[in-house]
């Protein structure tokens, strides 16, 4: 990972979490490198993927607000889940990749890195389905697995702008943040150029408006 950069953005609102995140592949040719972003919450919160219908998301969680991504995929809680994105220019290899590819490419990482933390995790090699729209009640292929139950999945949004993986981790156990994010980004130097003012404007007139969240 020695060409691409790394972003540890600290914790945001659910409604900049998302913006900038596409302000981030909004701003992947211009950045011209694959960002990995870790990122954290500033209050217990779910996003959903993009098609999912806002009625079935809201009897299959309490947790509140409700965040429509940009990407696909279904329900993810985030109340107390490792956060991540990948992000990738238009020209990248893996922008081309199909999408079970880069699903399993993904997951790939994520394994080597909690494999260097002591971690013993597997690749699903089936789908087991969960209820509609319910991310971690079931798997799908090539989902990360601890003891048979999930605990990595992720959604993609392909475009013109390049690739955007959003990832959320899990833990079942006492394991270090800090130490797997720090096995997944080696070698990776800082992202400096951040686009905030972007991230900010999507945050205010997209990610925190009930016309885009409960749009379907």
């Amino acid at each position: 990972m020695k060409d691409w950069l790394r972003f540890d953005s600290g914790a945001n609102t659910p409604a900049y979490n998302m913006a900038l995140d596409e302000a981030l592949l909004e701003n992947a040719t211009t950045l011209g490198q694959p960002v990995l972003r870790f990122y954290d919450w500033t209050e217990p919160c779910a996003t959903f993927g993009y098609s999912q219908k806002i009625d079935q998301i809201e009897a299959a969680t309490k947790l509140r607000p409700l965040i429509r991504r940009c990407t696909g995929g279904g329900l993810v809680p985030h109340n107390g889940d490792w956060t991540y994105s990948l992000i990738f220019p238009p020209e990248h290899e893996w922008s081309g990749l199909a999408a079970t590819e880069s699903y399993l490419r993904t997951h790939k990482l994520l394994q080597a890195a909690f494999e260097k933390i002591g971690v013993e995790t597997e690749l699903a090699k089936s789908c087991r389905r969960p209820k509609p729209g319910e991310c971690f009640e079931g798997h799908e292929l090539h989902d990360l697995l601890c003891n048979g139950k999930k605990i990595a999945g992720a959604a993609q949004r392909r475009n013109h702008h390049g690739l955007l993986i959003q990832g959320s981790v899990q833990p079942t156990d006492d394991w270090s943040n800090q130490d797997w994010r720090d096995c997944l980004s080696q070698g990776s130097s800082q992202l400096e150029d951040i686009p905030n003012t972007r991230a900010n404007e999507l945050a205010e007139a997209k990610y925190s408006e009930a016309e885009y969240n409960r749009k379907r």
